[in-house]
């Protein structure tokens, strides 16, 4: 039978052979890719082959790519720095798709919200040492707005800056031995690790060589750029401050072995299809990879993403939908293919159950593995710092600690190394600067993306609403544990608001016919590690003007009604119908609101 139905015959009416119909389906089939690529060039020579060869496959299949993707194939985004040079020289920002590969670079043009660049850097791990944060300080101040974010995969953005810098700061980057290459667009994300790497008492694994070896694998290796979408890849040591491996494309979590007929020892579970703003944590795939395959097994998974990953949708291009589509088992035969034996199969049950990282580990002053040396982890509200504190952090961490910075997921600062003998000083230091290691359980868990401010994606003003809402509750409520309160500016959700405790999801809120309002939806019940959950979404559209005065009712709510001062607020909302929550959250609002 041939696509038709029909049977496939001879010129005298008899039935062809079983080679020969292979042979004509095959013949069929290679015409039917000729046709649809006719005028399309050959694959190049070399890494950059991968991608195109992807590309057409999904064009052969008479598919339309998306633009993003012509852009990358007409001209690899790596290949811009004389258009740089050209633009910077002339006062100008990229023009059309040349602003999606200007991101290669790191550079972000982020009109209308502000015009200019936002550059982002690659700090695998999140750390860097001092003399570099104070080269990021400089870059901030001569070149941007002052200041820099710390984002929620441990690293830094400046914002802010003018066309004719736009060389200059990749220049100075340079001369800092740091770098932007490969920060944004369809490429690797900044390598995350656990922030007390090295330093941990609890951790099963100190992480940090993984993530500077998978870093500069990917730097080496062209062909790892350009992929369908953007990729994240995190490492978990199993310390007491949570890396949110299982929020990534691919997740390695350090793990004792306890399988009979193995030797006991350190393994790291692979999770992988991570993606929350997609209403997905990344499942276990059932292997152990002992630490020297890490890296091995990262670049198969990436190349079986390159060849499988979606050309044509940017919406289902990222790793979970080849997941879906594969299956797990298919997509592990996928990888095995690329590396030179089969992955050691094993359960979950299999290794020791992980121990639970500490909610509030990344802030204060904690004893660190070493006699006598502590860590201080210091609060950026809203993980926004000046240059000038940028410097007289990076001067504490001179002069008190080993010249150390650990960045963390929860837009935050540790300081490594101290001896406990100086906390006194160092707290000194940071009330000199306006910072503090010891704030509330309230302003220690907000965390917000850049909101539209800096962000054309986002629908409300998250940093300035945060700030709001952690004045409005430190003077209103009392809280005795730690709560998540994450709030992101639109569904690619850069602030993961499914994993909160609340989680607030930016919105428009129509008033009028011609007007409309900042606002949020609520999620509430999120966590992450053991206690991995998706928010339940609760209430839609509540007035950003409001929102301090709900989440001030619905935090007095649990406090009073939960079952012991032990309870926490994941499991008191997920003892709560949705009807209830609902009640909760709806009263409280004051007239003059």
């Amino acid at each position: 039978m041939n696509d038709s139905g029909t049977s496939i015959r001879g010129p005298d009416g008899m039935d062809f052979s079983e080679a020969q119909k292979r042979y004509l389906e095959g013949l069929g089939r290679g015409l039917a890719i000729a046709r649809a690529t006719q005028g399309q060039a050959p694959a190049p020579a070399g890494p950059d082959g991968i991608a195109y060869a992807a590309q057409n496959r999904f064009l052969a299949r008479g598919q339309v790519l998306a633009k993003e993707e012509e852009a990358k194939r007409a001209r690899h985004g790596l290949d811009l720095w004389d258009l740089i040079a050209v633009n910077a020289q002339k006062g100008e920002f990229p023009k059309g798709t040349d602003a999606f590969l200007y991101r290669y670079h790191g550079l972000f043009h982020t009109a209308p919200t502000q015009n200019s660049f936002m550059l982002r850097l690659c700090i695998p791990n999140g750390i860097l040492d001092a003399e570099r944060l104070r080269a990021v300080a400089g870059v901030a101040e001569e070149h941007g707005g002052g200041y820099a974010d710390v984002t929620t995969r441990a690293n830094l953005q400046v914002r802010e800056i003018g066309p004719r810098a736009a060389l200059a700061v990749l220049e100075c980057l340079a001369a800092a031995g740091l770098s932007s290459r490969g920060a944004g667009a369809d490429n690797i994300r900044n390598i995350t690790g656990s922030p007390t790497a090295g330093i941990d008492p609890q951790e099963i694994y100190d992480t940090r060589a993984l993530g500077i070896s998978l870093h500069h694998a990917i730097v080496q290796h062209r062909e790892l750029y350009g992929l369908p979408r953007k990729f994240n890849i995190a490492f978990d040591g199993g310390g007491v401050v949570s890396s949110l491996a299982e929020t990534n494309d691919i997740g390695f979590i350090a793990a004792r072995t306890t399988a009979s007929g193995l030797p006991a020892s350190v393994h790291f579970r692979v999770e992988i299809g991570g993606i929350t703003g997609h209403g997905d944590f990344a499942k276990d795939l059932g292997v152990a990879v002992p630490p020297e395959q890490c890296v091995h097994v990262a670049l198969a998974m990436l190349r079986v993403y390159i060849d499988e990953g979606d050309r044509t949708d940017r919406r289902h291009a990222r790793l979970k939908y080849v997941l879906d589509r594969m299956g797990p088992e298919d997509f592990l035969t996928a990888v095995e293919k690329y590396l030179p034996a089969p992955l050691l199969r094993l359960a979950r049950s299999d290794c020791d159950p992980p121990s639970l990282p500490q909610r509030d580990a990344h802030l204060g002053f904690h004893p660190q593995r070493q006699p006598g040396r502590v860590y201080c982890g210091i609060a950026l509200p809203v993980g926004r710092l000046t240059a000038a504190q940028m410097r007289g952090i990076a001067d504490i961490a001179s002069r008190f600690g080993s010249g150390t910075v650990r960045l963390t997921v929860w837009q935050n600062i540790i300081v490594s190394d101290i001896a406990a003998t100086d906390k006194e000083q160092v707290r000194t230091r940071l009330a000199d600067l306006g910072l503090s290691a010891e704030v509330s359980h309230l302003s220690a868990g907000f965390v917000a993306c850049t909101g539209n401010s800096g962000c054309r994606f986002a629908a409300a003003d998250t940093k300035r609403h945060a700030l709001e809402c952690m004045a409005h509750l430190e003077r209103t409520v009392a809280l005795d544990v730690p709560i998540l309160i994450h709030l992101t500016g639109c569904p690619n959700s850069c602030a993961q608001h499914a994993i909160g405790d609340i989680g607030l999801l930016a919105t428009r809120i129509r008033t009028g016919e011609d007007s409309d309002v900042e606002g949020y939806h609520l999620y509430l019940g999120g966590g992450y590690g053991e206690r991995r959950a998706l928010g339940r979404e609760v209430r839609r559209d509540v007035p950003a003007r409001e929102l301090p005065h709900v989440l001030e009712h619905l935090l007095r709510g649990y406090l009073a009604q939960r079952s012991s001062a032990m309870e926490s607020f994941q499991d008191f909302i997920q003892r709560q119908s949705t009807q209830a929550l609902r009640a909760l959250v709806a009263p409280g609002i004051p007239e003059e609101v």
